[in-house]
């Protein structure tokens, strides 16, 4: 590790008073060097007392969510490199230096720490590899990367991604957001596989599969709009254009061979739907074209904090 630099762990807490004392600790003995900060997120128990006794700094951050917590942590800690870890004893700080390593020698601007490679049968809930794996693919596919964790809360990243990387996201949404707006500023992202481990007895955890996983797509779908527009919009285009011939074909058989148009209906549905498709494909590129006047003023203000 480069001693002259300095590291943050950030770890995120709502009522994690049965894990919190052992994961300080297990931090601590494998990153000595680095700060750590725990996040009172309106805990009812004695999580920051805990945190306390054990040596971290504790921060209360009293707005209920783990996407206010991390706002807090990006805007509130001033360090060169952080590494962000769940509360809850699932990750293992074995791997912490593993996260920091590709950051810390400039590889990487943020490394995430895959757990799809090794878990227990009881890590997971039902449906959430699943869910985890649906997210991943459409993320993937529409830019181009080949990422096999999207939704790890254990990640370890520099600077440029607290300048670059705006948190808007109140929930469990954060992390798909982490990852989308990294991708879309063009940092450099890594995977360091990891072990993911069972939450010890008493321990619960606060993520709910059906709420917070309806908010991790619309959270997704809400991204994919904002920062690829020619893709949400050029693809909404050909399904009005596919939809407009089909329903055109009748009327142009009946001027084809009659000369006279029977289907009126469907002749107004197919104009609508061929006009609908062409202005989806101008929005498109409007949008298109205003997104990377955006992206040049956000590298051009990024560097000015250099």
């Amino acid at each position: 590790m480069q001693n002259d630099k300095r590291i943050a762990v950030l770890i995120p807490c709502y009522n994690e008073a049965v894990t919190i004392g052992k994961v300080v600790d297990d931090l601590a003995a494998k990153l000595p060097e680095a700060t750590i900060y725990v996040f009172d997120n309106c805990c009812m128990d004695e999580t920051a007392a805990i945190a306390r006794e054990h040596g971290a700094t504790v921060i209360r951050e009293p707005r209920q969510g783990k996407g206010f917590v991390i706002s807090s942590m990006l805007s509130r800690v001033d360090a060169d490199y952080y590494l962000m870890i769940d509360g809850d004893d699932t990750y293992p700080a074995d791997s912490a230096a593993d996260l920091l390593a590709p950051v810390m020698a400039g590889d990487a601007d943020m490394a995430i720490g895959a757990r799809l490679a090794a878990y227990d049968d009881k890590s997971f809930r039902p449906l959430h590899v699943f869910g985890n794996k649906l997210v991943r693919g459409m993320i993937n596919l529409i830019f181009g990367v080949k990422l096999t964790d999207i939704l790890s809360g254990y990640r370890a990243f520099n600077r440029r991604v607290v300048n670059c990387v705006p948190v808007v996201s109140s929930g469990f949404e954060v992390e798909t957001e982490l990852t989308i707006h990294s991708l879309y500023y063009r940092l450099k992202l890594v995977e360091v596989q990891v072990p993911y481990g069972v939450r010890p007895d008493g321990s619960v955890s606060k993520l709910r599969t059906f709420r917070d996983g309806f908010r991790v797509l619309w959270k997704l779908f809400n991204l994919m709009r904002a920062f690829k527009p020619l893709t949400f919009f050029g693809t909404i285009s050909i399904i009005l254009f596919v939809l407009g011939v089909l329903a055109g074909t009748l009327p142009v058989r009946d001027y084809i061979v009659d000369r006279y148009v029977y289907h009126v209906p469907l002749a107004i549905l197919a104009t609508g739907l061929m006009l609908l498709s062409a202005g989806c494909v101008f929005l498109g590129l409007l949008l298109h074209a205003m997104n990377w006047r955006f992206k040049e003023l956000h590298d051009v203000m990024v560097r000015g904090k250099r």
